[in-house]
């Protein structure tokens, strides 16, 4: 049976279905720990960097692989991939349900990204050769942007209900039964695809790209503790340097290179793959930072804060939807740009928050940003994949997730350090006109959410200074971190006006179908199903 066979409609709708249900796991398991964030603490002493690397070490892992594992992807086979990934997701999280100590969490959380960088990639893949032609591919990417972005933005208010009814290993245990029936679904509807064996596989560039990314991710995370001009964190940072200036040296000698760095010259690619990872940097940072304003500030507890972050992704959906019609229409630039000027907008809403500002404005935040967020991540996912060739879907998605992996790590920790570094800063001074005991002022360095339990302990004025201090001081720290994620988008807007969507010149085209040579990316639909139909098996 072939992607385009007549009578296969059936057929590709579940096996589209399946894939989109393993995305949905993985967009789950990026956030759902979220807000079991106090939960964790309690139950194992973590301090705010450890939690950072749980929250982290997945998008990590998975932003650091996912290039290799795509390329190498194309030639194994998409659904040996998807499967493989989903059961190495399952069995880390069993080892993370199970774990005793903060580093073993973080170990599950890691592996379980390893798996995430065999099944992401392949989801898209496999959607790029089920729907060759152009407009039900719109749509199919359209439905894997959202159902993606769903899974991610959902899984604050599904571990919310974990933690309430259960603990937060919960959020581990839901991943087994999940895990076993999306394996089931896809050995039996999803088809198997590769494409023609091409070079050797990149091993040094795959170690050189995850090594640095590795480094610089740590040397963001853990600067604020350590200090920005302390020899670990000059020290991570220059490794970062020297590692990722490896990679590239490498992809450019390489004969047969991870990443061809000349198809990211081609502005549907490189263009569209930036505007991915900064507005991934923005949002994905901006939910790690709410879903701690929302229990330490507005007094939430873990579900009633995940109910209170569903305006998120119900926005994202909007815009996935709004975008086919959007891009078919008008182009792939319109929605990008205009979904990250959205997302700026939101971002201003939010840089607006005081200390008495309540939950609707934390909410209309949500919606416009959601919105924004949406339009970008459909419109700009379709430029990158429609300007690869089939045989190349695995690295062009490989270009796409990376681009977005990495960009919500950095997300996280860039926004998660400057929020913990202003309010440490703000609320110790505070203290020192309140006079209130060490122990205050040792818990806002150990964890913005133990400073409430410490202040408990305090006199009833003392209490109630305390808890205005550190509200006030979270307060600010979050509208800095606003400010700078819709500055980056800003930035990211006004750049992809400028060159996304730029006409393509023979030699890009060529680059961008092939990576070397071939059919121009912008071939009939036909001429695509005709490619696609010499690789899809049984």
């Amino acid at each position: 049976m072939t992607a385009a066979s007549p009578g296969g409609a059936a057929r590709r709708a579940g096996a589209a279905a399946v894939v989109c249900l393993g995305l949905f796991m993985l967009g789950l398991d990026l956030t759902v720990l979220n807000v079991a964030v106090p939960d964790l603490q309690g139950d194992l002493d973590t301090s705010t960097a450890q939690v950072q690397w749980v929250v982290d070490g997945y998008a990590l892992v998975l932003g650091g692989t996912v290039l290799a594992v795509g390329a190498f992807t194309d030639a194994w086979g998409r659904r040996r991939s998807f499967v493989c990934g989903v059961a190495v997701c399952g069995a880390s999280s069993l080892g993370g349900a199970l774990a005793g100590h903060p580093w073993q969490v973080i170990t599950a959380r890691c592996c379980m990204g390893a798996g995430a960088a065999l099944l992401m990639p392949a989801t898209l893949a496999v959607l790029h050769q089920l729907f060759p032609e152009a407009r039900l591919r719109s749509r199919a990417i359209a439905a894997w942007a959202a159902v993606g972005g769903m899974g991610g933005l959902c899984g604050p208010v599904i571990g919310g209900w974990l933690v309430e009814h259960a603990s937060w290993r919960a959020a581990f245990w839901i991943n087994l039964p999940l895990a076993g029936t999306v394996i089931v679904l896809a050995l039996v509807l999803v088809p198997e695809s590769r494409a023609r064996r091409r070079d050797g596989f990149d091993v040094p560039g795959a170690v050189l790209s995850a090594a640095g990314l590795l480094a610089l991710v740590w040397s963001i995370t853990e600067s604020p503790h350590r200090g920005w001009t302390s020899p670990a964190a000059l020290t991570g940072f220059t490794a970062a340097a020297l590692l990722l200036a490896a990679f590239v040296g490498r992809q450019l000698r390489a004969p047969a290179p991870m990443l061809p760095l000349h198809l990211l010259r081609v502005p549907d690619i490189g263009v569209a793959a930036a505007a991915l990872a900064l507005m991934s940097f923005a949002m994905f940072g901006a939910l790690f930072v709410l879903t701690l304003y929302l229990q330490g500030v507005l007094g939430y507890s873990p579900l009633q804060a995940g109910v209170r972050t569903l305006p998120l992704p119900a926005g994202l959906a909007l815009g996935a939807v709004c975008a086919v019609p959007l891009r078919a229409r008008l182009g792939g630039r319109l929605p990008v740009v205009g979904g990250l000027l959205l997302v700026t907008a939101g971002f201003a809403v939010l840089a607006t928050t005081t200390p008495d500002s309540g939950y609707p404005h934390c909410a209309a935040f949500q919606l416009v940003a959601g919105v924004g967020a949406g339009l970008v991540a459909a419109a700009a996912t379709e430029s990158v994949m429609g300007s690869v060739a089939t045989d190349r879907a695995g690295l062009g998605s490989a270009i796409n997730d990376a681009t977005r992996q990495v960009g919500s790590a950095l997300g996280v920790a860039v926004q998660g350090s400057l929020l913990a570094a202003v309010f440490t800063s703000k609320f110790g001074a505070s203290l020192t006109g309140l006079h209130a005991p060490a122990p205050v002022a040792e818990a806002a360095e150990h964890s913005l959410l133990s400073v409430p339990a410490q202040a408990m302990r305090l006199p009833g004025p003392l209490r109630a200074g305390v808890l205005a201090a550190a509200r006030r001081a979270f307060t600010d720290a979050m509208t800095l971190t606003a400010v700078v994620a819709g500055a980056v988008t800003l930035v990211t807007a006004a750049a992809a006006a400028r060159w996304l969507g730029r006409p393509t010149g023979p030699h890009d085209a060529r680059l961008a179908a092939d990576g070397r040579a071939g059919p121009p990316a912008a071939a009939p639909a036909a001429a695509r199903a005709g490619s696609a139909s010499g690789v899809i098996e049984r």
